[in-house]
Order: structure tokens, then sequence, then C-alpha cells
């Protein structure tokens, strides 16, 4: 916890790749962007969701479900440039720690759109928080304490 302190901070001298590096990449304060990605991603579930829900509207289902479900990922995906910045986001997505989520969020399939729909925005949640110190560590302790 100490150490998450320190790096929330600023006060973390000792390691230089993780957050210090994020904030000196950017112009943009830590709050900041923090808020411009839960913005941006919670547009981009809805989207998605919206889209998934759209795809049993007669006729016209189909369209309306790749407009906003297209929409919904490029903006989902878009906010973690608040976090990283693109070139960054671009080269570390493809890490070993981000390699399964980043195929998710990548792969479409047609006849199984409303089960993928579900997996894509886990994925797409677990490959945002890889972005947020020590944010995957938070979440695995409380789904232990919740299922123990």
């Amino acid at each position: 916890m100490d150490k998450l302190k320190k790096v929330l901070s600023g006060q973390d001298t000792e390691d230089r790749s993780g957050l210090s590096e994020v904030v000196e990449a950017s112009s943009l304060s830590w709050g900041t962007r923090i808020k411009g990605f839960i913005a941006c991603f919670a547009i981009g579930i809805l989207c998605s969701l919206l889209g998934t829900v759209l795809l049993w509207v007669p006729r016209k289902g189909l369209h309306l479900f790749a407009v906003f479900y297209t929409f919904g990922n490029i903006a989902s995906i878009g906010s973690t440039i608040f976090l990283m910045g693109p070139v960054k986001q671009l080269k570390r997505m493809f890490e070993p720690t981000r390699l399964i989520a980043t195929i998710m969020v990548l792969w479409h399939n047609k006849g199984l759109a409303l089960i993928f729909c579900i997996l894509q925005s886990l994925s797409l949640t677990w490959y945002s928080l890889s972005f947020i110190p020590f944010a995957r560590d938070a979440v695995k302790k409380c789904f232990a304490v919740c299922l123990a």
C-alpha cells in the first residue's frame, strides 16, 4: 500500500517505468486523464450494449448493431489513450501480460455476438486496468475476498 501511495503522489523515484513515465508523457494531469478515460470508457460500453440490443430490431438491426458496436469499441479502446498515449499503447498492447486481452478485444464473431460482447467488454476492462498501476492486483484481491 505504501508503494501505491508513493507512486500516486509522485514520490517514487526508484522506478521510472511506471506512473512517472506516464505523467511525463502527457500535458494533462493524472486526474484529468482518469476522468477522460472513465468518460470515454463508459460511453464506449454503453454504445456497445446499445448496439447489442439493437441487433434484434427487424431489418435494420444488423446495420445498427455494426454502427453502434463499432463506435463503442473505438471509444472504449480510445479511452486508454488518456492513460498511456497512442504510441505507447500500440507498443504495449502486444506484451505478454496483455496479449490475450488484446486478441479478445479484436476478435468478432457474428453468430455469438451477445456472448462475445460480454467477453469483449470484460477483456477491455481487464486490458484498461493494466494501464493503471496496481489496479489488476486490487481487482484480483477483491474477487479473492468476495469468493472466499
